[in-house]
């Protein structure tokens, strides 16, 4: 099965603020860029992946993300989080309505394209299937395959809304480059163990990362 993958960004001045005690305001943006660059760019590299759509109205990143490959979608319902997914994956099915989607978070710098597809290929046996964060409280992909809807509950505690939405949590081992978000300085410090993509590598020289 081939999915099309749905990322969506907030704009970078907003995003990862928590991130704030590791990367100062005038770093973060272009540590968050990085983050998505180097996730879109293994997504493309995975052979389950037919094609990447993000959601942003962030200029910076469409123009950067789009030369990676990605097509960019404006986020037209400005209402957030599920309410981008939401959108990102109906725009993909007006054009291809049987189409596997699966929405991936756009801060995973240390995602692998062999473990991505460990993952997908795991989801593709199910109507709708989640994988739960590092953290375990939290989701970091969730898939649809054709004819069913997506139904986004991203957020504190999704991976409880997930499941209660029906959608089978993958178990699986040997993922975690899949699971490995970033949204504290503990999170990165555990992303860069795990070995991050270039363009993260690059932004991350010199910064306070803690207990690195």
């Amino acid at each position: 099965m081939q999915w099309t993958l749905v990322i969506p960004l907030k704009p970078l001045s907003r995003a990862k603020s928590r991130l704030a005690d590791t990367a100062a305001d005038g770093v973060r943006p272009g540590l968050v860029l990085a983050f998505a660059q180097d996730t879109v760019a293994a997504a493309l590299a995975c052979a389950a992946v037919s094609d990447v759509v993000v959601v942003t109205d962030d200029q910076r990143a469409g123009h950067a993300l789009s030369e990676l490959g990605a097509g960019i979608v404006p986020d037209t319902p400005a209402r957030g989080l599920n309410a981008a997914l939401a959108h990102g994956a109906a725009t993909v099915r007006r054009a291809r309505p049987r189409a596997a989607v699966a929405a991936l978070n756009a801060d995973l710098p240390a995602l692998r394209a062999a473990e991505l597809q460990r993952v997908l290929s795991a989801a593709a046996e199910f109507p709708r299937a989640f994988l739960t964060d590092a953290a375990g409280v939290g989701t970091t992909l969730l898939a649809a395959g054709a004819g069913q809807e997506l139904r986004p509950g991203f957020g504190t505690g999704s991976r409880a809304r997930h499941r209660g939405s029906g959608a089978r949590e993958l178990l699986l081992e040997g993922v975690d480059s899949v699971r490995q978000d970033v949204d504290t300085g503990d999170d990165l410090r555990a992303a860069l163990a795990l070995g991050v993509g270039p363009r993260t590598a690059v932004a991350c020289a010199g910064l306070p990362v803690p207990g690195a």
